[in-house]
């Protein structure tokens, strides 16, 4: 007999009925024409016992491929890297992942503290003046950062290279269409941004120079000279950063970024099949106060001490609407907790080295696999942890025979750029070991060459 997940007899059920004054369910829903209902039991299977529906979920559990059980050289925005226990023992306190907003400061100094502190990590990576307690993901923020630019700028033109994550300039595109803005894609030459078409491009209708480093590619960018160029046109410029190559290279703040923003799902979130994830945002003081969702600040009560609030928000952002440069209003509080931990748990040490190793280690991958037969380096250009090859087959193809040797293989490039068609991009973090590199690396010789 199966088990109901509701407590609810039919008893209960009539004396709710009746408390409301109706007779049956189908009451509830008299004010719907009867030809707009379903009128027929839904086409579902039986409904199964807790401990069947728990070894179902197990079965479809099996189907997936973790990274327990799997080596995972896949990157394009999310990335396996190693968690440290903490997190998810300071997440678990009922304290944090209960709490939805923080409207009540005197109820809320805990969690306000923690959230001050996310943006202050934020701001010393990326070295900009201030962050907002997080949004969406890496997408939104992006979208949210070029929305700032046209509001500060009063223009409509955004330049964006081809090189930024084609998620990224899909929601970027989205959110033009309703603004009216005009949205240019710069190319590529040797995995980065061809400069030479940003010149050509740059004018005074420009809000902002949207680039990614490292891109999309995983090549790294020249972020003073793209400012450098959008500055001489009063246009903003915006860098989209995998935040731990921050631990390397050096802070977009210092190099003319205007506004910094980013993905943190690398900051001790799992992959989780894509969410929630964290958007990360930052930006130059003079656009403190059009920065979009919430911020928190550092204040001292009547008596002194030290408190925490939400602070800097237009009242647009919630009533008036259509003046609001932005309509976000929430943000990712548990996700950006997270990166909190990760980071001073870290430290500056411990985070450096995790950058160094990524690098090391995806260098080293390169040159086993390009040292194949079968895979040839695509770009010269610098680069991080990412890496594109290509392969003398269907990377489809390639990645259907790794995954039976439960290897996780790169991303199919040709999906988004027709003239990749072939090539694999290949990430290593700092978790894989010299061991898995060469198992890829000789696995993946196996198969191409064939």
């Amino acid at each position: 007999m199966p088990w109901s997940y509701l407590p609810h007899t039919g008893e209960d059920r009539k004396a709710m009925l009746a408390a409301i004054g109706v007779g049956t369910v189908e009451d509830l829903f008299a004010d719907i024409p009867a030809d707009l209902r379903l009128n027929r039991p839904l086409d579902l299977p039986e409904a199964l016992s807790e401990p069947e529906l728990a070894n179902h979920l197990a079965g479809l559990h099996r189907a997936n491929a973790n990274m327990q059980e799997y080596v995972c050289f896949l990157g394009a925005g999310a990335y396996d890297h190693y968690i440290p226990s903490v997190i998810d023992h300071v997440l678990s306190r009922s304290e944090f992942y209960t709490a939805y907003t923080q409207y009540q400061p005197e109820i809320s100094q805990g969690y306000l503290q923690a959230l001050w502190e996310y943006q202050s990590l934020i701001c010393e990576l990326t070295g900009m003046a201030v962050a907002n307690a997080s949004l969406y993901d890496g997408g939104t923020g992006l979208a949210e950062a070029a929305m700032l630019a046209a509001g500060a700028t009063g223009r409509d033109g955004l330049l964006v290279a081809k090189t930024v994550h084609p998620h990224y300039r899909a929601v970027l595109n989205t959110y033009a269409v309703d603004r009216g803005y005009t949205v240019t894609e710069i190319g590529y030459r040797d995995g980065q941004l061809d400069t030479a078409q940003i010149q050509e491009k740059l004018s005074k209708k420009v809000a902002a120079v949207i680039i990614q480093t490292p891109n999309f590619f995983g090549c790294v960018e020249d972020i003073k000279a793209v400012a450098a160029m959008a500055h001489a046109q009063g246009a903003l410029m915006i860098t989209a950063v995998d935040p731990v190559s921050l631990g390397l290279l050096e802070a977009p703040g210092k190099l003319g970024a205007d506004i910094v923003v980013g993905e943190g799902q690398s900051l001790g979130l799992p992959m989780s099949f894509g969410g929630p994830y964290l958007g990360f945002f930052a930006a130059t003081e003079k656009l403190m106060r059009k920065m979009p969702g919430r911020v928190v600040g550092q204040t001292v009560d009547h008596e002194g001490n030290r408190g925490f609030v939400l602070t800097l928000q237009a009242r647009e952002q919630h009533i008036r609407r259509e003046k609001a440069t932005s309509n976000i209003c929430s943000n990712e509080a548990l996700c950006a907790l997270a990166a909190a931990v990760y980071l001073c748990t870290m430290g500056k040490e411990g985070f450096n080295q995790v950058a160094t190793l990524s690098l090391h280690k995806a260098h080293y991958a390169y040159r086993q696999l390009t040292g194949t037969g079968g895979c040839k380096a695509v770009f010269d250009a610098p680069f991080f942890k990412e890496f594109v090859v290509r392969l003398n087959k269907p990377v489809a193809e390639v990645n259907q025979q790794l995954l039976a040797d439960k290897i996780i293989g790169g991303l199919d490039l040709g999906r988004y750029y027709p003239e990749l068609k072939d090539c694999m991009l290949v990430c290593v973090t700092e978790k894989r070991s010299r061991q898995e590199i060469d198992r890829l690396s000789a696995r993946l010789g196996a198969v191409v060459e064939v």
